[in-house]
């Protein structure tokens, strides 16, 4: 079975600061910034946890990129890589499509890739990070490409493919 990446993600202190300069180096983007991320449930490592997040979405070539950041302090799948408090940021996952978000997060459990997260937005979306960092050096996450999803994912491409100048952050929001 091969899972092709579809979005290479970054922790990181400010995504809008982070989108700028990756635009500027790569010319990436414009950003779509949804700032405090609705989640309606996140299990981080087995315990139900508070997750309050932004990320910034662009197109880089024929990849997403995202930027994210952790805007509450405690435990997370962001700080299993980057403590808190250590100022320390980077790459911190790619993402692929899955069949079943459940069946994969049992899949690489069973391949010695624990599930490092689970989060259900409050649409009903569920994401999973498994922790591939010990063999990758990074997190894969795991999502089914749902319409909703889907139709995310083109916009960006497509904002990307028209984008003639001007600021390249676009505020959103995720209900």
């Amino acid at each position: 079975m091969s899972l092709p990446i579809r979005q290479v993600a970054y922790f990181c202190a400010d995504v809008r600061a982070a989108a700028r300069a990756h635009h500027a180096a790569f010319g990436s983007g414009p950003f779509f910034v949804a700032d405090n991320i609705p989640l309606a449930r996140a299990v981080h490592r087995g315990v139900e946890r508070v997750l309050d997040h932004s990320s910034a979405y662009g197109q880089w070539g024929e990849v997403m990129v995202e930027f994210v950041q952790q805007n509450n302090a405690g435990p997370s799948p962001f700080h299993d890589l980057y403590p808190e408090g250590s100022g320390r940021f980077g790459l911190h996952h790619v993402a692929v499509w899955v069949d079943d978000v459940d069946a994969a997060i049992a899949r690489f459990d069973a391949a010695g890739a624990p599930c490092a997260l689970r989060a259900e937005m409050n649409d009903g979306f569920v994401f999973a990070f498994a922790d591939t960092s010990p063999t990758l050096g990074h997190m894969t996450e795991l999502y089914t490409p749902v319409p909703v999803l889907a139709d995310f994912y083109t916009m960006v491409s497509d904002a990307a493919k028209s984008y003639r100048g001007g600021d390249i952050i676009i505020d959103i929001a995720f209900s």
